[in-house]
């Protein structure tokens, strides 16, 4: 059969059809005429039309479609039969087609033919015709003498509606002429039917080709189906236009396992360019029949390609966008945002229904996250999924909560991680609600501050990105926590809802009723807990206009119930909540006179209010001093948090009070003679107003604490039912902070009005007390340490007070009373020497009271080593558990300078004969330090004018920061940054959270302020700390030069040497906590981390930094800092640099940064490091920091299995045949001492290097699996030279285990003697673990090929002292065999855990030994 015009098979049928284009085109248009206005039966007398009605078809025009009065089948073959039986058959045939292809030029022709026939619903026919009834177009390719040229005709009129527009007639002409090729019961030519739709999708517009790619599934024989998916996947990787088409294609063919790996990696590779609305198709197909075995590999290398951020930015330009143009272009932008975010989220939906129903997807996808070990490599879509299988996969939560425990202390998670996927897709996190919540609950619960803070960032994330519900589960599970009373949860708990109420006052305060609640379980809660909850129902309270009353109700009957109560703690509770309470109602006063004039009478009620409140706390104070003082500190936080935003009115009447009171009690003037009976001698010291006929003030401070020590025993009660306010020296501090604060608060700043303060002497006594404390009573020495405290504490508030003073002679003062500070605390430290069981007086009142303050024996004496034993440690036992935590969150660049201070304080001991105490435990005793005093570290030389009495200029004294003033500023810097700014994952948590938590004792005014506010002045601080540092340098540099490389010197000075090199770690500490900070990996901190850079690169390159990139900045302060390696002058020192540099460097980490850490690890291993004395350095401190260094040295290194094999067959060597005090000459910090720590390093690092080795594969080329096999090859040969190193090692382990055994069996003999019950229900355990211990040894050698070592024998009954016990009566019964487990050394009695022989008969002494 032929037709008038054939499709051809050449190549180049594609260029002809082009070629026809124009022509169809024109065909088209003025086939546009020929359309039937009228709907009606087509009527003519081609041949085409009779028999097609004949057959049981009526062929219709215009919108009317073509009648079917009988069924298709039916139809088919009465049709076909006419054909055959017609008297022109073949011919025939070709004139039927001609009349078809005439009749379908007519565009409502052509689409009635195309669209399913209507059944005609007659009497007769209503049972012979289906509901349904194919196309006409359909029914004629299923005859088969008809199919050939009807395929010839559709494929000839596919071009015409190339250029068509769908929609322009009402039908899309194209995908309703390839829809009558699908589900064809029979193609004769199936094969060129293909070939042909192919060569139609080389030149059709691209959304033709989706169609003819979606239908050939419906089209293909499966003979067919690998065939045409290999030339699909090739059609993939030249044109991503057609990803959908052809994915969604082969997602429906069967494929052999070869070809569909083969096409998932190629869709694996288009995945990072593919359009944002094609994405989850790609996914779905790559995700599609995935093998067990495969699994793993397939997600790692989505997770690798599928980038989230990719999806974002374009929503990011769409909203930018809609900001410039107007409102109907910005209403479109704003509807392809939320098409691509619904993009997304069908995303997800694909990556769920993989989860939820093909097996081993969710555990391959965790373990795909677990395998990734670089931080950067972590990303959004990880979060996301992990969430999602937490929700949809029940079995595998535990697991997921186990990879975030994991992940997120080693920074793989972090909380901006968490803060993006909220941000930018928490329409797919929505979904995933009850699992946010789950896991947050859970993670509060850890022990890992880390985690913790990570659980709750979710917390806050979700309640500020979902709805009403969520929220409102939020504040539930919160208040849950603070209801609990674990005081981690407690802490982060309210930590959270103060952000909220910050950020979200509106939509908290509707579940103020929970927030409420929590009032009722306050009995846990420590002053620092309550004065955030006070601050958050305060704020909900009277942030509103129209005040929630039930509120202020409740609170104020709390209050009031507190402050009556003559428990200490709940008037402290009462105190605080009063305050903070107060501070809320001042707060909104402020506010209200700003906002509105007519609520001036409600402003005034509550001024009378707060005058009432304020009264009324005052009034419970005044018989406790320890209440007094926390009132006046109350107050004085109250000032200065709301600093400009208090009403004049309460600002007054506060200010009034406490200036009459601190004059009247604290201030006298200085007189000769100064009257009253008092424990000591009073005398005037530390005046720095020299002239004193002008009646010069001064603080009476030993005459009022003689007076409270008198009080104690005599007339203390009679005082206080006399309702007279009590003065104590205890309240002296507090009360002048609130002076001072309340001073600069009504004189913006200026100190004029107390600045007498910052000279004026103190009555003290005699402080020369050199040899005479031996000679004081109990009483007078515990009067002197009181007097000392007090004394101090008054000089580190005046430093807070004045140090922002700008006037030279005012700044000269200030320095003068740090050395007055260093002065005393070294008498204070030899006074506490000598007074043991001393208590210390508080100094800070809004914490938990102590159950035992520190004593002399809880910090220890430096003394003679011989003076250290028992006793020291059963004294020690009474520490209070402030001075534990104290000693547990020693920082480690503090333990050195402990270190240090002991060593100056051993060398004043020795040259004083007075013991001293070390200080570093009495944080919680000493007033705390405010950020502002760190300005200090600004000053240079400073000159500190005396004036004659003419005024003129009499002499000029220079006052000068020195090294102990440095000292003292840096270590209290250090311990601020620590607290706050040191990475959570890296603080140590008190040991199962025994004793009250103390880690916030003495940083009470810190915490209040923000981690960003503590890194903003500490970057302010860079540029006089990195002159300090660069004085340390040029000084030792200088030592070194001038003792010619010679650490110990003659001519160094211990003590400076001491001093400056504690200067030094604390400085490198200080660089090294303030990088550290987490929060300069947030966006809104990225200027704050550039101005830290620039300081530090202006070093190197002034003036030439100011438009560097980040990244040159970072290299710039890398190079500044690594220019510090040569004059470190001890090892901790050259720890803190090398961990400084590794914080510098991963931002971001490069690799020329990475070797330069690596080879300066190994310079300072392989460097001497001697003490000032001569002595080597060494100690557990030493091998700690040591363990660290070589951790470093081999994470950074680029072969550490070279590196293993270098320590191991150099340095141990020299190490084996040095002397016994000697060391390796490569590693001079290889020692035997100091071997185990090489040893474990190494191990430890050996086993995670043969950990990286990836499995091998069947695809792997040769040079691969010879690289890996190389890699193993050294392993193993390292391993085997580690294992050899310590052999002679296991073998003493195992004969110190055989005597201590000897020694258990002893025991057992010892208890059954003297039939002591309570021991001898222990022998039968201890006897069988024995017995196992045994034969644990035996399998060891015999594993080992060491069997001939072990041998069997049987020891005598002896008792603790030895004797052999001659009756074993007692014994006779007990089962088992005596062992030693190595060659014997004493032939006269060798070890046996059990006396008595296998049938249990007894043995004579002749029977002590058998060999086996």
């Amino acid at each position: 059969m032929v037709s008038k015009r054939k499709l051809s098979k050449s190549d180049a049928h594609g260029d002809s059809l082009i070629a026809e284009l124009p022509q169809t085109k024109k065909s088209r248009i003025s086939c546009k005429e020929k359309t039937s206005a009228e709907d009606g039966a087509v009527e003519n007398d081609s041949i085409f039309v009779q028999l097609i009605k004949t057959a049981g078809i009526t062929l219709n025009s215009g919108e009317r479609q073509n009648d079917i009065a009988v069924d298709q089948a039916t139809f088919q073959k009465k049709l076909c039969q006419i054909l055959r039986k017609h008297p022109f058959y073949p011919h025939v045939v070709q004139e039927f087609v001609s009349g078809l292809e005439t009749h379908i030029k007519d565009r409502d022709q052509f689409r009635n033919c195309l669209l399913p026939c209507a059944p005609v619903r007659g009497e007769v026919t209503r049972n012979l015709v289906h509901s349904y009834c194919e196309s006409l177009i359909k029914l004629l390719l299923g005859i088969e003498t008809l199919q050939p040229a009807v395929i010839t005709l559709l494929l000839e009129k596919l071009p015409e509606f190339f250029f068509d527009t769908v929609g322009t007639f009402g039908t899309n002409f194209p995908r309703l002429i390839v829809n009558q090729f699908k589900w064809l019961d029979k193609i004769l030519d199936s094969k060129d039917l293909i070939m042909k739709l192919m060569q139609m999708v080389s030149v059709s517009p691209v959304p033709i080709q989706h169609d003819i790619i979606t239908s050939l599934p419906e089209i293909l024989e499966d003979s067919q189906q690998s065939e045409f998916a290999r030339e699909v996947s090739q059609l993939l990787k030249r044109d991503t236009r057609l990803t959908v088409p052809i994915l969604d294609a082969l997602s429906n063919l069967d494929l052999d396992a070869g070809l569909l790996a083969e096409v998932r990696q190629s869709a694996m590779i288009i995945v990072p360019a593919v359009k944002l609305e094609d994405l989850p198709v790609v996914i779905k197909f790559i995700l599609h029949n995935i093998k067990a075995v495969d699994a793993v590999e397939v997600i790692s290398a989505l997770r690798k390609n599928l980038d989230l951020s990719s999806c974002i930015l374009p929503l990011q330009i769409l909203s930018s966008q809609s900001k410039l143009k107007s409102q109907p272009q910005t209403s479109s932008s704003t509807s392809q945002v939320s098409s691509s975010q619904n993009c997304v989220k069908l995303l997800f939906d694909v990556i769920k229904l993989a989860v939820r129903f093909q097996k081993g997807i969710s555990e391959a996808w965790i373990k795909a996250i677990e395998n990734t070990v670089s931080v950067s490599d972590h990303k959004v879509l990880d979060l996301i999924v992990l969430l999602l299988i937490h929700t949809t996969n029940t079995k595998s939560r535990k697991q997921i909560e186990r990879v975030l425990r994991n992940k997120i202390p080693l920074g793989c998670v972090p909380e901006q991680l968490l803060q993006s996927a909220f941000r930018n897709h928490s329409l797919v996190i929505k979904d995933f609600f009850p699992s946010i919540l789950s896991l947050a609950q859970t993670f509060l619960h850890s022990a890992d501050p880390c985690v913790v803070s990570f659980g709750s960032c979710m917390y806050k994330q979700a309640f500020s990105a979902f709805d009403s519900y969520c929220q409102q589960e939020v504040v539930s599970a919160l208040v849950t926590h603070i209801c609990g009373g674990n005081d981690v949860e407690v802490d982060i708990s309210l930590d959270v809802l103060t952000d909220l109420v910050t950020l979200h006052t509106s939509s908290l305060i509707r579940y103020a009723t929970f927030v409420k609640n929590i009032l009722d379980y306050t009995e846990k809660l420590n002053p620092q807990q309550i004065r955030k909850l006070f601050y958050i129902l305060g704020e909900l309270a009277f942030s509103q206009r129209q005040e929630d009353s039930y509120i202020q109700d409740d609170m104020h009957m709390v209050i009031r119930k507190w402050l009556s109560s003559t428990v200490p703690k709940y008037k402290q509770m009462g105190i605080i909540g009063a305050i903070t309470v107060a501070g809320s109602m001042a707060a909104k006063r402020s506010k209200e006179d700003r906002c509105s004039l007519e609520r001036t009478q409600q402003s005034e009620e509550h001024c009378r209010q707060l005058s009432i409140l304020l009264d009324l706390v005052s009034y419970c104070c005044e018989q406790s001093p320890e209440a007094l003082a926390l009132y006046y500190d109350e107050l004085a936080n109250l000032i200065e948090k709301q600093k400009g935003n208090l009403d004049s009115q309460i600002l007054e009447r506060i200010g009034k009070s406490v200036v009459e009171d601190f004059s009247n009690d604290f201030v006298v003037d200085l007189t000769p003679v100064v009257d009253g009976v008092h424990l000591f001698p009073v005398k005037s010291l530390y005046n720095l107003d020299e002239d004193e006929s002008q009646g010069t003030i001064v603080i009476n401070l030993l005459p009022l604490l003689s007076q409270n020590w008198l009080g104690k025993s005599v007339g203390e009660m009679a005082t206080r039912n006399q309702g007279k306010k009590i003065v104590s020296p205890e309240c002296l501090c507090p009360s002048f902070r609130l002076l001072r604060l309340y001073t600069t608060e009504q004189h913006n700043g200026s100190m004029e009005e107390i600045d007498a303060l910052l000279g004026c002497p103190l009555y003290l006594t005699d402080l020369e007390i050199e040899g005479k404390l031996g000679s004081l009573a109990k009483q007078e020495r515990e009067f002197l340490c009181s007097l000392l405290f007090n004394a101090l504490n008054w000089f580190r508030e005046v430093v807070n007070a004045f140090c922002k003073q700008q006037d030279l002679e005012m700044k000269g003062k200030v320095l003068t009373r740090l050395q007055n500070i260093t002065e005393l605390q070294n008498m204070l430290g030899k006074c506490l020497a000598a007074s043991p069981g001393y208590v210390l007086p508080p100094a800070i009142f809004d914490c938990e009271a102590l159950e035992a303050a520190p004593t002399v024996n809880a910090v220890g004496l430096v003394k003679k080593k011989k003076t250290g034993g028992k006793k020291q440690k059963s004294e020690g036992s009474k520490d209070s558990s402030a001075d534990h935590s104290q000693m547990e969150e020693n920082p480690e660049g503090n333990q050195s300078e402990a270190e240090t201070t002991q060593l100056e304080k051993d060398t004043t001991e020795k040259k004083s004969g007075i013991p001293l105490v070390q200080l570093q435990s009495y944080r919680a005793f000493f007033r705390e330090l405010d950020l502002e005093v760190f300005t200090i570290l600004h000053c240079g030389l400073l000159t500190k004018s005396i004036l004659d009495s003419e005024m003129h200029t009499e002499a000029r004294e220079i006052v000068q920061l020195g090294p102990a003033e440095l000292v003292f500023l840096l270590d209290d810097l250090c311990q601020k940054l620590e607290h706050i700014l040191m990475p959570p994952a890296a603080k140590r948590a008190p040991f199962l959270k025994q004793g009250k938590d103390c880690r916030n004792i003495g940083f009470s005014h810190l915490c209040q302020r923000s981690s960003q506010e503590v890194a903003q002045c500490a970057v302010e601080l860079l540029k006089p700390l990195c002159n300090h540092m660069e004085n340390m340098h040029n000084y030792f540099q200088a030592l070194i030069t001038e003792n010619e490389e010679v650490v110990d010197g003659p001519r160094v000075n211990i003590q400076e040497h001491q001093l400056l090199s504690s200067c030094y770690q604390q400085l490198l500490q200080v660089f090294r906590l303030l990088f550290a900070w987490s929060g300069f990996s947030q966006r809104e901190n990225s200027d704050l981390l550039r101005s830290a850079l620039k300081v530090l690169a202006d070093r190197l390159k002034p003036g030439e930094t100011e438009f560097l990139l980040l990244e040159d900045l970072i290299s710039e302060s890398f190079h500044y800092l690594l220019n510090f390696q040569h004059s470190v002058p001890n090892f901790q020192c050259a720890l803190t640099l090398t961990q400084l540099l590794i914080v510098i460097a991963e931002k971001p980490v490069a690799s020329w940064k990475k070797d330069k850490i690596a080879s300066l690890a190994k310079q300072f291993l392989c460097q001497s490091w001697m003490q000032p004395s001569g002595m080597r350095e060494k100690g557990s401190q030493f091998s700690d920091a040591l363990h660290t260094l070589v951790c470093v040295y081999m994470e950074h290194t680029d072969n550490i299995l070279k590196a293993v094999e270098d320590i191991s067959s150099v340095g141990v060597p020299e190490l084996i045949n040095s002397a016994n005090d000697g060391y390796s000459s490569t590693y001079p910090t290889l020692t035997r001492q100091t071997f185990p720590v090489f040893f474990q390093v190494m191990m430890a690092q050996l086993e995670n290097s043969v950990r990286s080795i990836p499995a091998g594969k069947p695809s792997d080329s040769s040079e691969v699996q010879l690289e890996k096999l190389l890699h193993w090859n050294m392993a193993v040969r390292d391993f085997h030279i580690l294992v050899n190193l310590v052999k002679e090692d296991v073998q003493s382990l195992l004969k110190t285990l055989q005597l201590s055994t000897r020694q258990l069996h002893h025991m057992c003999g010892h208890s059954k003697i003297h039939q002591d019950l309570g021991l001898t229900n222990h022998v039968p355990l201890l006897k069988k673990s024995l017995e196992q211990f045994v034969y644990r040894v035996k399998a060891m050698l015999a594993f080992n090929h060491c069997q001939e070592a072990f041998w069997v024998g049987i020891l005598k009954n002896r008792d603790l002292q030895g004797e052999e016990i001659l009756s074993q009566d007692s014994e006779e019964n007990d089962p088992g065999e005596g062992v030693s487990q190595l060659p014997r050394e004493d032939p006269a009695e060798e070890e046996g855990d059990i006396s008595g022989s296998e049938d249990g008969s007894e043995h004579n002494d002749d029977d002590e030994e058998s060999s086996e």
